[in-house]
């Protein structure tokens, strides 16, 4: 192809000469687009970093546009309701009509193939209550007995996302909806901006292994930083990362070109360096260390709600840390359990397919590491249940809560509420282009672009994520009336069902089978958490004895 491409170039260029030249002289203007494609090829030929376009000259650049294209073509004009990832685009509608104040039932019945196995549904009862009746206002107080400014949270709050991932227009839109829908909206690690308090809304504040918004000049945690701001007024849980789904282990760094002085200012960090943000926190090494940490966050807030959020890994450092809330009597206010899934934007690829994300993780850590959702929400309910604690202790769900349903299974499997973060993406009108990580989302949701964060109107916004909210929590409380369920702590995990096979169903509490209160303490524990329990303790996040070699 290439001695074709210099074959071509001469008897375009040889042509156009004698056609300018012997017949009609204003064709010397061909020239003018000529040139410069045999200028662009002939640097095809001689650049070394793509072969195709080396071997086929121009032609070759034709692969990298239609690589660009296919995820717009599959979108737009092959993939069915049910198809697309990571969120199919049955879900991705049901978020667009209900922040857009739309219909949202559905015609015929439904797509899905109820016959396939992971198929999930409620059961309904014949003595269900009106659902005109039924309470939309859904809250749950968040607070234990050593928390003094308690909480009242819905029971659906908004997930967390750092502005940096985000615009400071998607953060001025979904702070003013949970303004306006009296809602919470989590901060993400990267600290409270200005955008965070404009509009009022509620916020949970996040403090990662960076300290961003309360570190010192050296790194480490600032206690002064983080009760000036943790006292204020718009400041209602405090919410330490200890892992996410979109990257469990995995630490993280904020380059040095994205390091403006507005973002350094926010974070409290030497604006155009490269800021580390370690896998693991400096303020604390030990379960015991990490409790005493959430009481020294509690009385630096005022007594404020304190709690952690985690992707559940291994499992006998979570029971270590129940052990630790034994040991001293001091227990977190909240937990907060993500999935191996998410992401908005920061995380390595390999770290975010398990369930889905926005496209900027690595893809060993997306794909392959940390539990589930379902998996990790069931066994930190039930380490909570065999400890005793889970009557002092909210759980919230983090990850894929579009629907009621959604809602209501994460509800039913233990957890107390949730936050969203995709599905406010959607409201706030995220279109799945997986465009997070390159700064040129065409819907100005995740990029730092001033022409495309122009393109989100904050006041049309806002209002499409309240509406997101108030239809979402209105639909959990429209199934509680068809269970003939009053509140939503009759729910458990007898009231979901799933398919196993072809010819089987099973209920989530035959997959997932509930603990005996307190049996952890008793030494009565079910035998799957046997060589988990003997390896936890206070003392250290690593396991107390080693793990037998098998073979």
């Amino acid at each position: 192809m290439r001695r074709q491409f210099v074959i071509f170039s001469i008897i375009a260029i040889a042509g156009t000469a004698a056609i300018a030249h012997f017949a009609w002289p204003p064709f010397w203007w061909a020239l003018v687009v000529i040139a410069p494609l045999v200028v662009l090829g002939l640097y095809d030929m001689l650049q070394a970093e793509h072969t195709i376009v080396r071997n086929f000259p121009l032609v070759g650049r034709a692969r990298y546009f239609m690589e660009a294209l296919r995820p717009k073509i599959y979108q737009y004009f092959i993939e069915s309701d049910i198809d697309g990832t990571p969120i199919s685009r049955i879900f991705r509608s049901v978020a667009y009509q209900r922040a857009k104040g739309m219909a949202d039932t559905v015609p015929f019945g439904t797509e899905l193939d109820v016959n396939n196995v992971g198929y999930e549904w409620m059961n309904h009862s014949l003595a269900a209550h009106n659902p005109q009746e039924a309470d939309h206002d859904l809250r749950v107080k968040v607070g234990g007995s050593d928390c003094t400014q308690p909480y009242n949270a819905s029971i659906l709050n908004i997930s967390a996302m750092s502005y940096g991932a985000l615009s400071k227009n998607a953060i001025l839109a979904l702070n003013g909806g949970a303004q306006i829908g009296n809602f919470a909206h989590n901060t993400g690690e990267g600290s409270i901006s200005p955008y965070h308090l404009e509009p009022g809304g509620d916020l949970i504040w996040q403090i990662g292994t960076g300290y961003f918004g309360c570190r010192s000049p050296e790194g480490r945690f600032s206690e002064e930083l983080f009760a000036e701001k943790s006292q204020g007024e718009t400041v209602r849980m405090v919410e330490i990362k200890l892992s996410q789904g979109a990257k469990p282990g995995h630490g993280g760094i904020l380059p040095a070109s994205k390091n403006s002085p507005e973002i350094a200012a926010i974070r409290t960090v030497p604006p155009h360096t490269d800021i580390i943000s370690p896998p693991s926190h400096t303020a604390f090494s030990t379960p015991l260390e990490m409790v005493a940490f959430i009481q020294k966050l509690r009385d630096l807030s005022g007594g404020k709600p304190v709690g952690f959020k985690l992707c559940v890994g291994i499992r006998s450092e979570f029971l270590a840390i129940c052990k630790a809330m034994i040991e001293t009597g001091i227990k977190p206010d909240f937990i907060t359990v993500d999935s191996g899934d998410g992401g908005t934007g920061a995380a390595p690829m390999s770290l975010i397919d398990n369930e889905g994300g926005t496209g900027a993780a690595p893809i060993e850590y997306s794909n392959s590491v940390g539990f589930p959702l379902n998996d990790g929400l069931a066994f930190v309910v039930d380490a909570l249940v065999g400890f005793d604690l889970k009557k002092d202790i909210r759980v919230i769900a983090s990850g894929k809560i579009f629907t009621g349903f959604h809602l209501l299974r994460a509800l039913a499997m233990g957890a107390d509420m949730s936050n969203s973060a995709r599905g406010m993406m959607l409201a706030l009108g995220c279109i799945q282009a997986l465009e997070c990580n390159k700064n040129n989302c065409p819907t100005g949701i995740t990029t730092q672009d001033t022409q495309l964060m122009a393109g989100l109107v904050v006041s049309n916004k806002r209002q499409r994520v309240a509406n997101y909210h108030h239809q979402t929590v209105k639909s959990i409380a429209e199934l509680l009336t068809a269970s003939g369920l009053d509140r939503i702590d009759q729910l458990s995990r007898t009231h979901i069902y799933r398919r196993v096979s072809a010819q089987a169903v099973a209920r989530l509490d035959e997959i997932y089978p509930y603990p005996e209160t307190g049996c952890m303490l008793k030494g009565e524990a079910p035998e799957r958490y046997d060589s988990d329990l003997t390896q936890a303790t206070s003392g250290s996040f690593g396991a107390s004895c080693p793990m037998p070699i098998l073979g």
